[in-house]
């Protein structure tokens, strides 16, 4: 896979299958609560075995950071995406009540941490060699600090990458103050999630921020989509950011070995940006048509 064409670095290189799925925004608290919409797509995500969330968050030409000096920042977030904080073990009782109590607890396998810390690995040998997981084993003692043990079981096999462990307060406060340092990032399902919104964040908005939900094996449908929620407070306006969806579109493509489709994509939406075609969120005036269209022109422009 590709998907980093949008980085200009090399996912994997496994082979090609031909099973994917494209998914739109989901949510709409108003109607129904976002713990029930989001039900199917986590256990979609835990029942395909799409473990590992590839998330690139890279500050295109023409586009504008909110950082004060943001430099160059071209990262992907590797996020743990069917074990963690998501699996469904706890509960509530005496619900309503005066002494009402809930048990959250997170699942993290050994297996499930190893093999995304090796695709991370994996990644990173592409890029620019350096490994950042996310970690907090000082406050949490048991699925932490096996994060960090596996890291040091593994981390042998791959001495040409530089390899750190970073607590996520900290690493949330290095992504605004300086997001440059880091290339590949490896998180637990609930600190990849939250991480990548404010990776989104800095590269301009979440409608710049595509996202892919990878089965690496091949033996289930992979999926993409992207990063951002489904914002019904502007749904029938025509002023979303269509960007994010597009790349995660040429993402998927590239995972289908249609590379040669991918690639003009990619450089028509880096080109527009440079252009300086912008939707609401970016601070310029297009709609989501508008902005559709910019890249469509610039398609056909680079293919005549």
């Amino acid at each position: 896979m590709r998907g980093t064409a949008w980085s200009r670095r090399r996912i994997t290189s496994i082979s090609f299958g031909r099973s994917t799925r494209f998914l739109g925004a989901l949510g709409w608290p108003q109607r129904l609560a976002d713990h029930i919409t989001l039900a199917p797509l986590v256990r979609m995500r835990q029942e395909f075995d799409q473990y590992a969330c590839v998330r690139p968050a890279r500050l295109l030409p023409g586009v504008r950071s909110p950082l004060a000096t943001p430099g160059t920042i071209d990262m992907v977030v590797i996020r743990e995406n069917s074990e963690g904080e998501y699996v469904t073990c706890g509960g509530r009782f005496k619900q309503g009540q005066p002494d009402e109590f809930a048990v959250q607890t997170s699942l993290h396998s050994r297996k499930g941490v190893e093999r995304v810390l090796r695709f991370g690995f994996d990644l990173a040998r592409t890029r620019r060699k350096k490994l950042t997981m996310i970690t907090k084993s000082n406050a949490l003692k048991f699925g932490m600090v096996m994060w960090d043990e596996v890291l040091e079981a593994v981390r042998g096999d791959y001495g040409d990458v530089e390899a750190e462990r970073m607590h996520v307060d900290a690493a949330a406060m290095d992504f605004v103050r300086r997001p440059a340092r880091f290339d590949v990032v490896v998180a637990s399902n609930l600190f990849g999630d939250i991480l990548t919104d404010l990776a989104g964040a800095i590269i301009g908005g979440l409608g710049l921020a595509p996202s892919a939900n990878i089965n690496p094996a091949r033996q289930y449908p992979s999926m993409f989509e992207p990063v951002h929620g489904s914002a019904p407070d502007i749904v029938g306006k025509g002023i979303a950011n269509p960007v994010a969806a597009i790349v995660s579109g040429a993402m998927m493509l590239e995972w289908l070995g249609e590379t040669d489709t991918a690639a003009p994509i990619f450089a028509a939406v880096e080109t527009a940006l440079r252009d300086g075609c912008a939707t609401a969120d970016l601070g310029g005036r297009l709609g989501t048509a508008a902005m559709t269209d910019a890249v469509l022109e610039r398609m056909d422009h680079g293919r005549s």
